[in-house]
């Protein structure tokens, strides 16, 4: 369960178990394909989270400087690097 696999997936993992070792290579492919899909949703969800640290940066900056145009014009080449490496992050 902590794998973050459905409940039809646990079943079948709890049927391929009781089977032996003939279901040995169908095990790993579960937990394979289940790493596979993690990775990409903490891949989208480290872009998002990049995007929301860009944007809580800009409108910091635009309220603190009141010019929300000069903000604009450090995108990107003129960020602070944690920040440029945020904004090239969500957007690539």
């Amino acid at each position: 369960k902590k794998s973050g696999l459905k409940i039809r997936d646990i079943k079948k993992f709890i049927d391929w178990t009781e089977l032996g070792n003939e279901t040995l290579e169908e095990r790993k492919k579960l937990f394979h394909n289940q790493k596979k899909q993690i990775e990409e949703e903490i891949n989208h969800l480290n872009k998002t989270l990049d995007m929301l640290k860009f944007k809580c940066w800009y409108y910091d900056e635009a309220l603190s400087t009141g010019d929300e145009q000069a903000v604009k014009r450090k995108i990107p080449e003129d960020l602070p690097q944690e920040i440029k490496d945020s904004y090239i992050n969500s957007h690539s």
